[in-house]
């Protein structure tokens, strides 16, 4: 590919992740229009399905896609994702139930959950030899995270109040088409000629482990106890799968995600740090939303103006982190640096009262995106730089399988602790119960919910904690396989020539 060609390449991967982290946050603002149009009696019921098919579909298709971006190459992948994700986004649009609704979200789930992934492998790829090494690369991560999280409820709220909620997929519409007809066009990478199998077995076992684990989290607790049997046949189902899921990747002869990965220490350690990444940044999100709400009475759309400051922080890192890089920074201090400013901002918001100035607030979540922009985008690269070549599509998507699975034990593991410390604290009753009570009743169960999110946020710490200690394990610098640098050099060599003797493109 050309200079301009790449540049092109670029923007469109841009567009594609922007498109991604929008749709994770733009249904969100706009669930009472949807229901009251759909189904007003019992549509309320079902807003958790209509939230969590997205996630559940985009994890369960993760594995597979790494898998089909090494065997046929990620372009034809890429181009897959994109147009699942369209005709997902139009029948979202088109939808006369709730039930449709919920089906359609869950096909442009499964488009999404290449938009991110697939998108990585394609960034990668779009690299010159010379830009493939190294600290810089890492701010795309930062920078699209942080807007999509500033504009996704906003870009929602507004089309929702001003347009009709139907807009909210619609727009995808326009940007997706013109993704994938400049897609392609200009995109030129490798293909895979050699014919190789795909474990559709093994992806199926993910899949399945996967969803029964992240419905075990969503439900436990909440909609059943966790001693119900519901809940313990669904656990004891996901244990079973995970172990079948394993062995068949030990036997397999392609694993959708080969356990000889984990034999990498960059790679091993980069799956657990954003593991536990993903954990805390679910504790913290999502918890210091209801604090806001509960404790200090902010409505929910207001609210979400505080992620702001974190999103700030996350886009200014992003701008940053290739500069810091050419002075020398490399992946491992940024993972080490972005871990310890997430605890310290994790420690601040357990500091948190009934009565604490809110621009605490402010400044804790603006040190928390300073801490996970420098997190998100380098430990994809830390990975992708030292994963063997024809494993590049498995590693990268296996980052953010990792990521997805940790917020869901990170979720379960704070609701609980949440709940736990409430009960031993509190009034009586559960903290839904806290908004009809008035008083020293209404004054005790605030003390005690703000307690609880204390200990929510220093567990968040220690888990922040861990991930700072396992980042320090890391190697200063990148180590390739020898095998990878041959390959590596062997394709551009193949690319080179190929570039040379290539006829010029259609004008």
């Amino acid at each position: 590919m050309t200079h301009r060609q790449r540049v092109i390449g670029f923007v469109l991967c841009i567009a594609t992740i922007l498109l991604a982290v929008l749709d994770t946050n733009i249904v969100s603002a706009a669930t009472v229009p949807i229901v009251s149009d759909l189904d007003p009696a019992h549509g309320v019921d079902k807003i958790p399905w209509l939230i969590a098919a997205y996630q559940l579909a985009a994890t369960a298709a993760l594995p597979l896609y790494g898998k089909l971006c090494d065997v046929i190459g990620a372009k034809k992948v890429f181009i897959g994702a994109v147009a699942t994700f369209l005709a997902g986004s139009a029948l979202c649009g088109m939808a006369g139930s709730m039930g449709w609704l919920i089906a359609a979200r869950a096909l442009q789930g499964i488009g999404g959950g290449g938009l991110m992934s697939v998108t990585m492998v394609v960034l990668r790829e779009l690299k010159g030899p010379e830009e493939k090494d190294g600290g810089k690369g890492g701010s795309v991560g930062g920078i699209i995270a942080g807007a999509g999280m500033a504009l996704g409820p906003w870009l929602g709220g507004v089309l929702a109040d001003h347009a009709d909620w139907r807009w909210i997929f619609y727009v995808n519409l326009p940007i997706g088409l013109a993704v994938l007809a400049a897609a392609v066009r200009v995109l030129r990478l490798p293909a895979h000629s050699t014919r190789r199998t795909i474990d559709f077995l093994g992806a199926g076992l993910a899949a399945a482990f996967s969803t029964m684990l992240l419905l075990v989290t969503q439900w436990g607790g909440k909609d059943h106890a966790w001693s119900s049997p519901l809940i313990i046949g669904l656990s004891t189902a996901t244990v079973a799968a995970f172990a079948l899921f394993v062995r068949r990747q030990a036997t397999a002869a392609e694993p959708v995600l080969p356990l000889g990965l984990f034999r990498i220490r960059e790679i091993r350690y980069g799956f657990a740090i954003q593991g536990l990444v993903g954990a805390a940044m679910m504790g913290s999100m999502v918890y210091v939303m209801i604090y806001l709400q509960v404790v200090r009475g902010i409505a929910a759309s207001s609210a979400g103006l505080y992620l702001i400051p974190m999103a700030i922080g996350m886009t200014a890192v992003g701008l940053l982190s290739d500069r810091l890089a050419t002075a020398g920074w490399s992946q491992k201090t940024f993972v080490v640096s972005g871990t310890v400013c997430a605890s310290a901002a994790l420690a601040l918001l357990a500091t948190l009262s009934t009565d604490t100035s809110l621009w605490t607030v402010r400044a804790a979540l603006l040190l928390m995106g300073v801490g996970f922009g420098q997190l998100i985008g380098q430990l994809i690269q830390l990975v992708q730089d030292t994963a063997p070549a024809e494993q590049l599509g498995v590693a990268t998507t296996g980052v953010r399988f990792f990521q997805t699975l940790g917020g869901a034990l990170g979720a379960a593991l704070f609701g609980t602790v949440l709940s736990r410390v409430y009960a031993a604290r509190g009034p009586g009753g559960t903290t839904s119960t806290i908004g009809g009570l008035t008083g020293h009743a209404r004054r005790q169960a605030l003390d005690a919910f703000v307690s609880s999110t204390s200990v929510v946020f220093w567990s968040a710490t220690a888990v922040m904690i861990l991930a700072a200690v396992l980042a320090t394990r890391l190697p200063a610098g990148i180590r390739r396989k020898p095998e990878a640098e041959a390959e590596t050099a062997e394709a551009a060599e193949v690319n080179a020539t190929a570039f040379a003797t290539a006829p010029p493109l259609p004008r």
